[in-house]
């Protein structure tokens, strides 16, 4: 395995479809978890964390996924990179078929799509030096030691830390924000196409959290990354974005360009969560909450729009049907909801379109 600049070639030999092809395409992924139970240790249930979800991310774009706590997000970037295995679905990288005979295999899609996670401490060994953790995965694959240790080196100095200085640091001595530059060197060691960024900045403060994406945004642009960046910070998002998922428990409820997400949001739910940011200005506080009660329980739940127990807008057939999202695998502004079909039977079907 040559090691050669990280420098991006006008044309990556790998893009195999050509620049209209989307990267990657995920069609009806579905995700049940059992929960056992009795003496036997039998399924009594199953929790249905994804559950149909279908999305296109193009070449170069950054894709957001915004959701509360538990709708799915980070289980969809596990899947993704076949940490879990699906239950069901079709997973497209480039034009081919992830895990199927005549496809790729999910060890030739890794080398292509790599992860940063959330918690910057865990995901480093304590008892390697950073740029030997760097090095790992190219050594892994078959690379010199030598010429392994040398692009760690490159990689460091790319991320903004010196290798002289922090090269043969542990990960003990490093801050957060710098044990996060070291993940993402880490994630840019096999040369990836796709990075996917689960909560890869939350745990950061603030002044930090705004240098690392400044980092990735530069990256991104030097390296022509592709980003599925997963948040629920809903200004970050909005920042990095070029289009915008938002999750409900466990289903793809609103996807479309980030600016007409935030602009014009055609869920209730997205706009409950727009709603639901802090005010900068003391007289435009809130002074009751967006959205009211608990997500329901993903083990059981609700029929139709599963939303309905807590939308404003619930009507009879939100609750008897559930609503199409129409084609995610597109690239339109879609919302799952009946006051956005005309034909749904809904009251406010017609004033909304």
């Amino acid at each position: 395995m040559a090691m050669t600049s990280f420098a991006a070639d006008a044309a990556d030999e790998r893009d195999r479809g050509g620049p209209q092809q989307p990267l990657l395409t995920v069609t009806d992924l579905r995700k049940y978890f059992p929960i056992r139970g009795g003496v036997l240790g039998r399924t009594v249930a199953h929790v249905r964390a994804v559950d149909g979800v279908s999305f296109t991310v193009r070449k170069g774009e950054t894709l957001g996924i915004v959701g509360e706590s538990g709708c799915g997000k980070s289980t969809v970037a596990r899947l993704l990179m076949r940490l879990v295995d699906p239950d069901a679905g079709e997973q497209v990288f480039d034009g081919e078929a992830v895990g199927e005979q005549g496809g790729i295999s999910v060890a030739q899609m890794r080398r292509q799509v790599q992860m940063v996670f959330q918690d910057s401490a865990s995901s480093l060994n304590p008892r390697m030096p950073v740029q030997n953790s760097i090095a790992f995965g190219p050594v892994a694959f078959g690379a010199r030691r030598a010429d392994a240790v040398a692009m760690a080196r490159e990689l460091l100095t790319k991320v903004g830390l010196n290798p002289v200085l922090f090269g043969g640091r542990y990960p003990h001595e490093l801050s957060g924000g710098q044990k996060q530059r070291i993940n993402i060197a880490r994630a840019l060691a096999l040369k990836p196409r796709m990075i996917i960024l689960d909560e890869a900045v939350s745990a950061l403060d603030k002044s930090v959290e705004a240098q690392v994406l400044n980092l990735l945004q530069a990256l991104k642009r030097e390296l022509n990354l592709t980003y599925v960046f997963i948040s629920h910070d809903l200004g970050v998002v909005r920042w990095i974005s070029d289009r915008v998922m938002v999750m409900y428990l466990g289903e793809v409820v609103e996807i479309g360009p980030a600016d007409a997400i935030y602009t014009g949001p055609k869920h209730p739910y997205t706009r409950a969560l727009l709603a639901s940011r802090p005010a900068l200005d003391p007289d435009q506080r809130r002074e009751e909450a967006p959205v009211s009660g608990d997500p329901p329980n993903p083990v059981n739940p609700p029929s139709g729009c599963r939303f309905h127990t807590r939308c404003p807008h619930a009507e009879p057939v939100c609750s008897a049907r559930a609503p199409s999202l129409g084609d995610a695998t597109g690239f339109g502004h879609l919302a799952a909801c009946h006051m956005q079909d005309a034909g749904s039977g809904h009251t406010a079907a017609s004033v909304l379109q």
